[in-house]
């Protein structure tokens, strides 16, 4: 009952999407308009997850939907959000430090901040500035997509001169209209201005008023460590914003599990490269966690703890496509990265990580034969423990052809090629966590430490939900036993009854 009621659930979401692109192109984009740009329009007919976070935002309710999707893709037309890029954004505003993305909190979740005191209300440069804090926003976007954002306000040293409410409205529009799936919360750092918050509260929907804390210097480690806080905020970060360039990952190399000549250039230059040619490497298995050995198909299977996705670009896919998953357990401290190349040519690649320290990747560079695959095996390296923080890096591009037979030098291939021909792929890091005593169902047993008998206790949420709901079929079967069981029992109690008043209506007949 249970499994059906999810599998209508997301039907009904299919129709509502289906729904609302219907009458978005017959009520917003009946005949060629301008209004829009036609790449924005083809996201919408093709992407679903793009249409149910407009439907999300809106509590489902297509109409609400509607104008959303209609304000959001009119406003990308406006500031040429698809362009944007760098070169196109002030360079005094980049050069201000007044927005940067730096650091994680303690979910995992890149940290946007806006540093209020830089801030200075001029109607001229609204403009400018609409399009500096779309340029940040729209570029993690296309770097890390499903990824999430905290919002740091941090008012530290600033006064009423800094309050520009208008850019202020602005940028909660971006998470509420324009990114509606981009926002975890909102961290605001030593109000000064009740008031001026109170009107900003004003303009938050429930949806976003839910994710607003106001934090100050004794209670902001809370959401977020030390280690990614100024020393303002009584953190241990020495982080200062300068530009150019821009701050990114510090993706570094990896150290390879038993490195080779490669890996040994690779770290004296300080790049990924190989001076091997390429060999056909084997054909892919079934994406899971690197095992030790001596495990048979069925433990393998409990490892694997995230839907396996893939990533398709025109040189590669990827899988996973998002996320590397990590535990405690054995099992779960390797995983493994596929790549296929779907080029004609061969296609080399590096890998690159946020910490080197913590994990050995093998191979972490080479290059892929057209039309193979390649496995790359990420491990945690000693009693390193993975955090939601670490990412890593997959850089790929295209090679030329070469004589049969002779060798290509990948690292000269890696000075030469130019960025804009370079495909790039982040994976976020996946922490596994053992559930916590709940009830056993099945067994009636209350005071059981876990739901099931898998391994140490680890479950899979998917598997944890569809064996709760298994039980919830079972109790719904037994109690429906049971009212049956009542009515026959009522049914007899009344025959029963019926056939005493009979029995003395009879006798009362006979005398």
């Amino acid at each position: 009952y249970q499994e059906l009621r999810i599998i209508l659930f997301s039907q009904s979401i299919q129709s509502k999407i289906e729904e609302t692109r219907e009458k978005f192109r017959s009520e917003y984009a009946q005949e060629p308009t301008d209004r829009y740009e036609s790449s924005d329009l083809e996201r919408l007919w093709r992407e679903d997850g793009l249409v149910e976070s407009y439907l999300e935002w809106r509590h489902f309710v297509v109409e609400d939907a509607l104008k959303m999707i209609d304000e959001s893709l009119r406003w990308r037309k406006e500031l040429n959000v698809n362009e944007i890029n760098e070169s196109c954004t002030q360079k005094s505003l980049l050069e201000s430090g007044m927005h940067y993305l730096h650091g994680y909190d303690k979910e995992g979740n890149k940290l946007f901040w806006f540093r209020v005191k830089l801030l200075v209300k001029d109607v001229r440069l609204l403009q400018e500035k609409k399009k500096y804090v779309a340029f940040w926003l729209e570029r993690y976007v296309r770097r890390e997509p499903g990824s999430l954002l905290t919002v740091v306000f941090d008012m530290t040293d600033s006064g009423l001169s800094n309050v520009d409410m208008d850019f202020v409205k602005y940028i909660i529009n971006c998470f509420q209209v324009y990114y509606p799936r981009l926002l975890c919360k909102y961290l605001k750092h030593n109000i000064i201005n009740v008031t001026a918050w109170r009107i900003v509260k004003s303009w938050l929907g429930p949806d976003a008023i839910s994710r607003l804390r106001f934090v100050s210097r004794s209670d902001i480690q809370s959401y977020i460590d030390a280690e990614h806080l100024p020393f303002h905020m009584g953190g241990t970060d020495g982080f200062s914003y300068s530009y150019p360039p821009l701050p990114d990952e510090d993706f570094q190399s990896p150290m390879s599990e038993s490195p080779s000549q490669d890996d040994e250039t690779e770290l004296k230059d300080g790049d990924v490269g190989s001076t091997d040619s390429f060999e056909p490497a084997p054909r892919p298995r079934k994406v899971c966690f690197a095992d030790d050995g001596g495990t048979d198909a069925g433990s393998r299977g409990r490892a694997t703890r995230r839907p396996n996705t893939t990533f398709k670009s025109s040189l590669l896919h990827v899988s996973p496509a998002e996320e590397l998953c990590f535990g405690l357990r054995e099992a779960e401290k390797r995983c493994l990265i596929i790549l296929q190349n779907v080029t004609k040519n061969a296609v080399a690649y590096k890998v690159r990580t946020t910490a080197p320290e913590k994990y050995r990747v093998k191979p972490s560079s080479g290059s892929c034969a057209a039309g193979t695959s390649v496995e790359i095996t990420v491990s945690l390296h000693g009693g390193s423990q993975s955090a939601p923080q670490d990412r890593f890096l997959i850089m790929a591009a295209e090679m030329e052809p070469v004589v049969t037979g002779a060798n290509q030098d990948l690292a000269q291939f890696w000075k030469e090629i130019p960025k804009s021909k370079v495909m790039e792929r982040r994976l976020k890091c996946h922490i596994l966590q053992s559930l916590k005593p709940t009830l056993n169902l099945d067994n009636h047993n209350y005071n059981s430490p876990a739901i099931s008998n898998g391994t140490n206790g680890h479950q899979d949420i998917h598997t944890t939900l569809l064996q709760v709901m298994a039980s919830s079929r079972r109790l719904e079967q037994k109690l429906d036993r049971c009212l049956w069981t009542q009515k026959v029992i009522i049914v007899l109690v009344m025959a029963l009854a019926a056939l005493c008043f009979c029995e003395s209506a009879l006798w009362t007949f006979l005398i």
